[in-house]
């Protein structure tokens, strides 16, 4: 089920059933199930031309394992940019001939493209936010030693890397773009509130969240979080995230400009509720908050609380 105003996001792989898992689970598959996003995998051997459905061969100047060839590749996305059944495009690259005029074709006018490769654009937040403008993205799984150049060539509009490691393929890539890329899509999180406090959406890790109980084993909970100051505690939210960051991810500090919001006004991380201050966890200050309270720093988010647990 789809609507009018569907992100509708288009994954090519040998392996198919790899996504079977995470697009039927949690808020991703409820989102899938609502209408709210539309995910299709394609089988990348529907292509193939031969009976025993290669998608590969061996590299031109020798070397260590298998290339995904183009052609393959290219028939596939023409079928799927355009809606068309695989027998369609099948083995129409190599063949040759004349090729629709009014079709999104290799090398010209098509869906935004995504290849996961090692050597893409580093996959970040802000990324994830310019892909979720998207209403049609097709992500790009290859397997082996490598794609044949003329994919990135003609095929891919961009390519994106999810980290300076190896994986077996594209599929785990690709389903974290397509978790992180969803969680933007409003009504698929719950509460739409929680993608613009966490991790990263403001340049910096998310600042310490607390719950109940109050008290474990000695380590209560900021005295701030209880105060009802809702400038007091955004002020210790931002100071705690600078902190955080700077002590784990200093290159992120540097490029995060955004002063923090308060009842008042923009205002700007420090004063005496900073992190590492008297109201840091665990410090003389800390609070502990009898079981049936409301919580930490007002009214239980029932919305948000289920949202994240799921």
């Amino acid at each position: 089920m789809s609507g009018a105003g569907t992100v509708r996001i288009d994954v090519l792989t040998i392996f198919p059933r790899w996504f079977e898992g995470p697009l039927t689970t949690s808020l991703l598959g409820r989102g899938i199930a609502e209408g709210e996003l539309d995910v299709r995998v394609h089988d990348l051997r529907e292509w193939a031309t031969d009976r025993h459905r290669s998608v590969d061969a061996a590299p031109y100047g020798g070397g260590a394992g298998m290339v995904m060839r183009a052609d393959v590749w290219i028939d596939a996305c023409e079928a799927v940019w355009n809606d068309l059944p695989a027998g369609e495009t099948r083995g129409r690259t190599v063949a040759g001939g004349p090729l629709p005029s009014d079709q999104a074709l290799a090398g010209g006018p098509r869906p935004r493209t995504v290849l996961l490769t090692p050597r893409g654009r580093p996959f970040t937040q802000s990324l994830a936010r310019e892909l979720a403008a998207e209403r049609r993205l097709v992500l790009l799984c290859g397997r082996y030693e490598g794609i044949d150049e003329r994919v990135h060539d003609l095929v891919a509009t961009d390519e994106v890397s999810v980290g300076d490691y190896v994986l077996f393929g594209g599929e785990v890539a690709a389903a974290a773009v397509i978790e992180a890329v969803t969680r933007l899509i409003p009504g698929v999180l719950g509460n739409d509130a929680s993608s613009a406090e966490e991790s990263f959406s403001s340049g910096l890790l998310e600042y310490p969240q607390y719950t109940r109980p109050a008290e474990i084993r000695g380590h209560g909970v900021p005295a701030v979080l209880a105060s009802g100051d809702h400038g007091a505690v955004a002020r210790w939210r931002r100071a705690q995230a600078e902190a955080l960051t700077a002590r784990r991810r200093p290159d992120l500090l540097a490029r995060s400009v955004q002063p923090v919001m308060t009842a008042d006004g923009p205002d700007v991380a420090g004063g005496p509720d900073a992190a590492g201050g008297p109201d840091a966890a665990g410090g003389e200050d800390s609070v502990a908050f009898p079981d049936n309270a409301d919580g930490p720093g007002g009214a239980w988010d029932a919305d948000r609380a289920s949202a994240q647990d799921d």
